[in-house]
């Protein structure tokens, strides 16, 4: 169910963002979605409960093209999407602020803290997926590829549903890579991934702690966790992590 307290973004070109915000104290929380995801899923709904239970801010969102934003879906790409996000990180937020990124957010979370470092008290990965365009395009096989680069579009399945993927997205990705160079972002990390995940390989999260220049960089891997990582225990782990990410960033930024 979409937020009852939904909230309008309106940006430069006119279209808007779908959102819903918690008032409460610094650093606040930031949570950027996956592909296809948007703010009523279960990791969202989730962190707004724990945010207000803990007198945390908090702001979630739709991209362009997801749950009620404005836009096509086919027409969202990673540099669109990141300046989604930008837009509600300078508009709707003050402050510090501790990025919470699930899986394509997490790759997104990553853009957003290189352009505004000074924004940044922490940054929280849940399945990861920096690149991931990248990969995707390298997994089709050679019928897909010159269909995708034919048509402008296909629909590749994932944990059992279609996906569509098009040129625009897999083209625009290249140009927002950060997994082939030293990532240079100095905020604390959390890394949290599932080994069971069948979407994105857990040792991506390894990968992406080793280009990190940060020096507080934690991996957290759940053996018997999937891609989604939304059961009960998975989430309260969330929480824990996310208490001690703020925690940190509070006692060396405290709130006004």
């Amino acid at each position: 169910m979409p937020p009852t307290d939904t909230r309008w973004l309106e940006l430069d070109n006119g279209e808007r963002l779908a959102y819903a915000a918690v008032e409460g104290a610094r650093p606040g929380v930031v949570f950027l979605g996956g592909y296809a995801s948007d703010m009523s899923g279960t990791k969202a709904t989730w962190l707004d409960s724990w945010c207000r239970q803990n007198g945390r801010a908090f702001v979630r969102f739709d991209y362009r093209g997801h749950g009620l934003s404005d836009g096509r879906f086919e027409d969202g790409t990673i540099g669109g999407w990141t300046r989604d996000a930008l837009a509600v990180v300078d508009r709707l937020t003050d402050g510090p602020q501790v990025l919470v990124g699930s899986s394509m957010g997490g790759w997104i979370m990553l853009n957003v803290a290189l352009a505004r470092r000074d924004r940044v008290a922490g940054l929280l990965g849940i399945a990861a997926a920096p690149d991931f365009s990248q990969d995707l395009w390298w997994s089709l096989g050679r019928g897909d590829r010159e269909r995708l680069e034919r048509d402008g579009s296909i629909t590749v399945g994932e944990d059992g549903g279609n996906l569509v993927v098009t040129r625009a997205f897999i083209r625009d990705g290249r140009d927002h890579l950060v997994m082939r160079r030293p990532i240079r972002l100095a905020a604390p990390v959390r890394l949290i991934h599932g080994m069971r995940d069948a979407a994105v390989d857990w040792q991506l999260c390894l990968a992406l702690a080793g280009r990190l220049e940060a020096d507080d960089v934690r991996v957290h891997l759940v053996k018997d966790g999937d891609h989604r990582l939304s059961r009960e225990r998975d989430l309260e782990f969330l929480g824990a992590t996310l208490g001690e990410l703020v925690s940190r960033a509070s006692a060396e930024s405290p709130s006004r």
